[in-house]
């Protein structure tokens, strides 16, 4: 069974990995377009064509969205996600030609690895190369291959995360789905306990710092010292949307990550999620707040399974080598 991103006709996911390095990238395609909206919560991001995709905005359709580690420098990678696309006649057509329609969204993934090595043109093509229909690999893969949680203590002590994936199935035969690489400055925790699943390794023994009751207990205020963060998604439903339902859908399924991260939305994570809607399901069968709300739930499950699946790499322990 495909509980994964790829579960949403017309969705497609490929991977480009560097495990030497600790970095990589990841797109989702859409070949035939999706209308597609965003929403940004954090306040240091590095996005690419996130102001096109606003209601008010022309472009209506994307081709592929990147999610990518590198830094600003990943979104040269967009580059070969656009060529791969152009050779297929895939775009926004303007008479001469057409333009490839490519968002995306980066990491900092710079302080794990290699920071001299960072996703390009070559990286962006062979993830397009790579991309398919079926179950999406998760873990330390793709733009989560550099990817860590819990950074209150200094990247040193962070433990390491990946990239998570979901979907569900509503009774009314619509899917809705996630991906995500989670990079958070924040804990990563069981939505329906609290329990920390991923943080600050503590430096006195076992088990995590808590970020939260940390920062609470500074005398001097809270302190975010690693300003260097982010946790990036793509929901995708098959429903028929509006570029406005879109941008809905995007909103509500931040909630997913404030149910799964703690805190999220700081003035160090540049948290973005998009939307995309392929269409195969007609209007009549869904209602966006039933859609956003499931976007939600499956972005949480999401970001579970990232540090679930994660494994050590470049020296960082996954929360599975702490138990």
């Amino acid at each position: 069974m495909n509980h994964t991103i790829t579960n949403v006709p017309g969705i497609e996911v490929g991977h480009w990995t560097d495990l030497k390095a600790a970095t990589g990238c990841t797109v989702v395609l859409c070949r035939q377009g999706a209308v597609a909206g965003v929403d940004v919560r954090g306040s240091a991001p590095g996005t690419l064509m996130t102001d096109c995709l606003r209601p008010v905005n022309l472009v209506e359709r994307v081709q592929a969205v990147l999610l990518t580690g590198g830094s600003a420098y990943g979104l040269n990678a967009a580059g070969g996600v656009m060529g791969w696309l152009e050779e297929r006649g895939l775009g926004f057509n303007v008479g001469v030609g057409v333009v490839p329609l490519v968002a995306g969204a980066v990491i900092f993934d710079l302080a794990i690895g290699r920071a001299d090595v960072r996703p390009g043109f070559e990286a962006g093509y062979a993830a397009c190369q790579a991309a398919q229909a079926g179950p999406v690999a998760e873990g330390c893969v793709g733009a989560g291959t550099g990817a860590t949680v819990g950074k209150l203590l200094g990247p040193e002590r962070a433990t390491k995360s990946g990239l998570g994936s979901a979907a569900r199935r509503l009774g009314s035969g619509v899917t809705v789905g996630a991906l995500v690489a989670v990079n958070p400055f924040g804990d990563v925790v069981d939505p329906a306990t609290g329990r920390i699943l991923a943080g600050p390794r503590d430096p006195q023994g076992p088990g995590f710092i808590n970020t939260m009751e940390r920062l609470q207990q500074e005398p001097g205020g809270a302190r975010l010292g690693f300003a260097a963060n982010t946790t990036i998604a793509v929901v995708a439903t098959d429903a028929a949307l509006s570029k406005e339902g879109a941008n809905k859908m995007a909103q509500m399924a931040h909630d997913g990550l404030a149910q799964a991260i703690r805190p999220i939305h700081t003035m160090v994570d540049g948290d973005t999620i998009f939307a995309l809607a392929t269409g195969q399901r007609s209007a009549g069968e869904v209602d966006i707040s039933t859609v956003g709300a499931v976007a939600a739930a499956v972005l949480a499950e999401a970001v579970v399974r990232a540090v679930g699946q994660a494994t050590g790499l470049a020296g960082v322990p996954a929360a599975r080598d702490l138990l």
